[in-house]
């Protein structure tokens, strides 16, 4: 797993950004596949996701995600819940300790939060959809509901697809424009006519700026680029690949 230095320097809180390695499972899935969703052995994906939530020291059912839609939605996570009944949103957050929250990724831009003065943690899940319609925003209100101050909040991004990895379309250009013609900068000319590079990582960055809150790291690392540590949406089909593992990403509250 790798970590942010922000978040690791508050007391009471475990997170980790968990890569491929350490797992059990096998193929396009090899090792620490998370993905729940995805069509590896449910066993296999189980005992991956029981050393996950060891490693933050939490029971392996209090290791909660949500059935990700790609919106800005955002629940309150009170107790921990099944695959059948997981809520549908792309962040979670809870002042419960001992529940870890998380989101699973691929490429996707994963965001951990946390106030450790009001003991209060979330997890985001940012793809393009999500940062571009609020799940940013949405996961500091709602951790403000719980008694957050985004003054004080620290806020983390993973391993995501970095631009130099993320060529796309016109389309996708001139949606990003219309919402803020400031967007522009987050594009690059790629070598393909009309298309560019986008920059997730800085958009997420810039989301967040406007927030307020305390301090932002992000990790810099590239799922597509480092095919060793990282699985990569992407990078599976553009190899063909029958499927792809899942990251998890998780922040919880211990006493």
């Amino acid at each position: 797993m790798t970590q942010s230095s922000a978040l690791a320097a508050l007391p009471n809180i475990r997170h980790a950004f968990f890569t491929r390695e350490g797992g059990v499972s096998g193929g396009v899935y090899q090792s620490l596949n998370g993905g729940i969703g995805s069509r590896d052995t449910p066993a296999n994906v189980r005992e991956n996701r029981r050393r996950m939530a060891a490693a933050l020291g939490a029971e392996p059912e209090h290791l909660v995600t949500a059935y990700q839609i790609h919106s800005p939605d955002v629940v309150v996570a009170e107790r921990a819940w099944t695959r059948e009944t997981a809520p549908r949103a792309d962040a979670v957050v809870t002042q419960i300790p001992g529940l870890a929250v998380a989101v699973t990724t691929a490429d996707c831009g994963p965001v951990l939060f946390a106030d450790g003065d009001a003991r209060v943690i979330g997890a985001a899940h940012a793809g393009w959809k999500g940062a571009l319609t609020g799940v940013l925003e949405a996961t500091i209100a709602a951790m403000e509901r719980l008694g957050a101050s985004r003054a004080r909040i620290v806020a983390a991004l993973g391993p995501m697809i970095r631009q130099a990895s993320y060529e796309v379309g016109p389309e996708f250009v001139a949606r990003f424009r219309a919402d803020d013609a400031d967007n522009a900068q987050f594009f690059t000319p790629a070598r393909r006519d009309g298309h560019a590079l986008f920059d997730l990582g800085g958009y997420i960055a810039m989301r967040l700026g406007r927030t307020g809150v305390a301090a932002i790291d992000d990790l810099a690392l590239c799922t597509y680029a480092e095919q060793d540590r990282f699985f990569s949406y992407r990078r599976a089909t553009h190899r063909a690949d029958p499927d792809y593992g899942r990251h998890v990403n998780a922040i919880v509250l211990v006493d």
